[in-house]
């Protein structure tokens, strides 16, 4: 059986260290850093990790959060925004020296996300 996304994100020290990242690179993304310029950096890297904990295969009592229509709802984020979103995090994936499938899959479950977070 092959290991879940989880495991090849590298467990929870993995996935903490690549939301780490992601979130810094958002920070410098003129598309989308001012979103994030009176934002608790520390509070957002938790949440992002912690939603992929839990979303990933690994403990599912990890992400206490909003859900994603919940949390982007009122935001406005535009398609501009949610693409820009999509290449911080493929950064953050190649930052940690993660394989091409493992992305793409990641890629696909942040992509079926769109709907809850694009215009709502």
């Amino acid at each position: 059986m092959a290991d879940s996304l989880y495991e090849r994100l590298g467990g929870t020290d993995g996935i903490t260290q690549i939301a780490d990242d992601l979130a810094e690179i958002h920070a410098r993304n003129p598309t989308i850093a001012a979103r994030f310029v009176d934002s608790d950096l520390a509070a957002v890297k938790n949440g992002a990790a912690t939603f992929f904990i839990s979303g990933t295969g690994g403990p599912a009592d990890a992400y206490q959060g909003k859900d994603m229509l919940e949390t982007h709802k009122g935001i406005d984020i535009s398609e501009e925004e949610f693409i820009a979103v999509l290449d911080d995090a493929m950064a953050a994936l190649d930052k940690n020296g993660i394989d091409q499938r493992t992305k793409e899959e990641v890629l696909f479950v942040l992509y079926s996300m769109k709907g809850d977070v694009v215009h709502v």
